[in-house]
C-alpha cells in the first residue's frame, strides 16, 4: 500500500479540529514567534507540554536558539494575531501588545492560557520538529478558544 499524496493527506488531517498557539521566545534579536496548532500537553509530572514546528521555518529558527518558549492559547478573537504569526519575514510584534514572563518569554495580551518552560529536547519527525518544553509558568483566563478546522478559523462555544 502506497502513502496518500501530501494534498490529499492534509485534506483529511483538516477535519481534525485544533485549537492555536503562538510560540513565543525573547532572541538576541528581539522577540519571535509563530503560529502553532500541533500542541498539547505531554506530562503532569512533570509538567510538559509539546509543539510541532515546521523545521525550515525561519521563525523556529530563532525561537530554537533560546533556553525558554511561552505558549500563548490564543482566545476566540485573537484570529488576526494567528494570521500575522503565520506570516513570515515581517516584524511580528509591531504593533503587538505583550508582557514578558517570569522568565523573559514574551506573553501575548488577550491570550487564553500562557506558558512558560524550558525546552527539554527537539527532535525531527518528517519535516517537522517535536519540541518538548518543561513548564514553569502557567496561567489561564475563562473565555472561548479560536479553533481551527478544515482550513479554517473558528470558535468553540
Amino acid at each position: 500500500m502506497s502513502a496518500p499524496d501530501p494534498s490529499h493527506f492534509k485534506e483529511v488531517l483538516g477535519h481534525f479540529v485544533t485549537g492555536l498557539v503562538i510560540v513565543t521566545a525573547a532572541t538576541a534579536e528581539g522577540p519571535a514567534g509563530f503560529t502553532c496548532q500541533t500542541f498539547g500537553s505531554l506530562s503532569l509530572e512533570p509538567p510538559m507540554v509539546l509543539f510541532a514546528a515546521t523545521s525550515s521555518g525561519r521563525s523556529w529558527e530563532r525561537v530554537r536558539q533560546s533556553a525558554l518558549v511561552a505558549v500563548n492559547v490564543l482566545a476566540a478573537e485573537q484570529e488576526p494575531l494567528a494570521r500575522l504569526f503565520a506570516t513570515s519575514g515581517i516584524d511580528k510584534f509591531a504593533q503587538v501588545p505583550w508582557d514578558a514572563a517570569p522568565g523573559g518569554s514574551p506573553l501575548l495580551a488577550g491570550a487564553l492560557a500562557h506558558l512558560e518552560g524550558r525546552i527539554t529536547g527537539i527532535t525531527t519527525h518528517g519535516d517537522h520538529d517535536v519540541c518538548t518544553v518543561e513548564v514553569s509558568f502557567a496561567h489561564a483566563r475563562h473565555a472561548h478558544p479560536l479553533v481551527y478546522f478544515r482550513g479554517g478559523f473558528g470558535e468553540l462555544a
